[in-house]
């Protein structure tokens, strides 16, 4: 099956399913490498596995590597990059759920800023009020893992934005591809300081497949598929889908992690899938997937 087969035949919230539980089942399998590399390292380590993996399906050609595609991939690549050690480091910190939940704050600003209806702020307010529901997070608890999913949110809305014009400029993929390749070079250091012994630990040949399977769970299947899905619709009707994202996390942290949400995470997860039904009734203009 083609990339343009799934675009065309794949409703855009499925493909968010999709995409979430390939995320957060890799990042179940990072929460477990932790305890040998540095939450960076792994988020480093996942960007490179990824990076490799699409650099050699796509094989971006020498215009993507010059000028302005340069530029546009290579922001992109180290917004993502960014927002991906953020997370790990919220993720090493606070529950998988309540970590999404907070970072999420960052596509519903999106949500909201982008919108020119009254039914557009609306469900980008119900989504808001279920995230915050689901998140019930105690200030005192920690207050470095809630920074850095703060973090997290504003560099996910840089994400939205940023891969907007990505997937605009009709090669998302291969800039998708380079961005990584760029990320990878500039964060490189982190891996290095973030894995005891030296690199030397990098030669277990575990820590590296578990490294490329987060890369291609984490970055490849959810972020191919948020390029298919940019194509198709608006701005602010991705940011609110992106609300299937926190309801993904709670049940990915309840059955691989055994983190059990409470009453307000249950409300807030019912919140959550009623803004995207509710923003999901009108159809914005699609654009084909190249």
């Amino acid at each position: 099956m083609t990339v343009r087969s799934i675009a065309v035949g794949t409703p855009a919230p499925v493909l968010f399913v999709l995409g979430g539980l390939s995320m957060y089942i890799g990042a179940a399998i990072a929460v477990g490498l932790f305890g040998r590399l540095s939450p960076s390292a792994v988020a480093v380590l996942r960007l490179a596995g990824a990076a490799l993996l699409l650099i050699a399906w796509r094989r971006p050609g020498r215009p993507a590597w010059t000028g302005r595609r340069l530029g546009r991939a290579a922001a992109f690549g180290l917004a993502t990059a960014g927002m991906n050690v953020a997370f790990y480091e919220a993720i090493a910190r606070l529950p998988l759920g309540t970590a999404v939940a907070i970072e999420f704050c960052g596509p519903v600003a999106v949500a909201a800023l982008s919108s020119r209806r009254s039914r557009d702020f609306g469900a980008a307010a119900l989504a808001g009020v279920g995230v915050l529901l689901i998140a019930d997070v105690r200030w005192s608890d920690s207050q470095g893992g809630v920074l850095w999913a703060l973090a997290a949110a504003t560099l996910w809305a840089a994400y939205i934005v940023l891969g907007k014009r990505v997937a605009s400029g009709g090669n998302g993929l291969d800039e998708l591809a380079v961005g990584f390749g760029v990320a990878t070079v500039v964060l490189s250091p982190l891996l290095v300081l973030g894995v005891p012994g030296g690199p030397a630990a990098l030669a277990d040949p575990l820590v590296l497949m578990a490294g490329f399977g987060v890369g291609a769970l984490s970055s490849v299947v959810p972020y191919v598929l948020d390029q298919i899905v940019l194509r198709r619709v608006g701005q602010g009707r991705f940011a609110v889908l992106l609300a299937l994202l926190p309801v993904t996390a709670c049940v990915v942290g309840l059955l691989l992690l055994a983190q059990v949400p409470g009453t307000l995470e249950a409300v807030g997860i019912a919140a959550v899938i009623a803004a995207v039904v509710l923003r999901s009734r009108d159809g914005d203009a699609t654009t084909p997937v190249g």
